[in-house]
């Protein structure tokens, strides 16, 4: 029976992982490489708006990258023998895990002072502010993830450098429980807090705003409902990874006293968490382009125009 249970573990990572990270690249890479390249050559003046979102398309796109050779090493029951690429490789994926939510809440704060400030005469609304707010986002997050690295040397070498471990098997001299239970306050749910807090303000605004102007067109609440769906989407992605990482750093500790099948189950349930958290980088190119001032028209017009020449070239003279 305990020998049964054990291999659950390696199945998931086998055949679960290797395949929705496969998806996840196939499908998430083209859309957010099209946001990149779109807002490198379709945007003729960029403003703050716009500024966050290309952020978290690079965010999402670098962390992307990683997927094809974790996939392929799940699916090979084999772990990343080199030290180096396994860092690197953890540390894009909480970078990216952490960064994607606060952009995502420096965008519904844009969001939410384009409608008080329709002219854009607020200081936080100007594209000067919206790069010293980016890059200080980047620092914090750098910050808060940087202790990892630590812990990931720890192990690795506990390990003769042989074995890569996910954040929540990982062993060092810094206590795991304390700083993941630190790190999914500050990274997860305090931006959420804000997240939910600019939907109630939209919320608020838009309700003031109709009462003044007895009417409202559905597009002028198109602000709302992507902010709450921002928030939403987080909740649901998140939720499941942040609780069950916690409670599977804290299963494996000497305290808990589980049983060995027990640990398995919590690591499994922690296993299926995994990919659906990291689906965020899948969905996320939804937002450019409902958030995005009118970007969405100039890479159509970007596309169609493309179109006509490819057209044009093939006539005969």
């Amino acid at each position: 029976m305990v020998l049964d249970c054990i291999e659950i573990a390696d199945v998931l990572e086998k055949y679960y992982l290797s395949s929705t990270y496969g998806i996840e690249f196939c499908v998430g890479f083209p859309g957010n490489l099209l946001v990149v390249l779109g807002y490198i050559f379709c945007l003729p003046e960029w403003q703050s708006c716009n500024i966050y979102l290309f952020s978290l398309a690079v965010s999402d796109l670098i962390f992307l990258c990683t997927l094809p050779r974790l996939s392929y090493l799940y699916a090979n029951n084999q772990s990343e023998t080199q030290p180096y690429a396994c860092i690197i490789n953890r540390y894009i994926l909480h970078v990216n895990l952490y960064s994607s939510i606060l952009f995502m809440v420096w965008l519904s704060m844009d969001r939410f002072l384009l409608i008080k400030h329709p002219s854009r005469d607020h200081y936080l609304l100007r594209p000067r502010t919206a790069l010293i707010v980016t890059g200080l986002s980047w620092l914090a997050v750098n910050v808060e993830v940087a202790p990892m690295i630590a812990l990931m040397i720890h192990d690795l070498q506990s390990k003769n450098w042989t074995r890569c471990n996910d954040f929540a098997s990982l062993n060092g001299d810094i206590n795991t429980l304390g700083y993941s239970l630190g790190l999914t306050l500050t990274g997860y749910i305090l931006p959420l807090l804000g997240l939910c807090g600019f939907s109630l303000q939209i919320a608020h605004l838009l309700h003031v705003q109709e009462k003044a102007l007895q009417r409202r067109t559905a597009s002028f609440k198109r602000p709302l409902r992507v902010v709450a769906s921002a928030a939403a989407l987080f909740l649901i992605l998140y939720t499941p990874y942040h609780v069950l990482r916690n409670v599977r750093i804290g299963s494996v500790q000497a305290w808990a006293k589980l049983q060995v099948c027990t640990k398995v189950y919590i690591e499994a349930l922690y296993i299926l968490t995994r990919p659906v958290a990291f689906l965020h980088s899948v969905i996320n190119p939804v937002f450019y382009f409902l958030m995005g001032d009118k970007f969405r028209e100039l890479l159509l017009a970007k596309f169609r125009k493309m179109v006509r020449q490819k057209g044009q070239q093939r006539q005969p003279a």
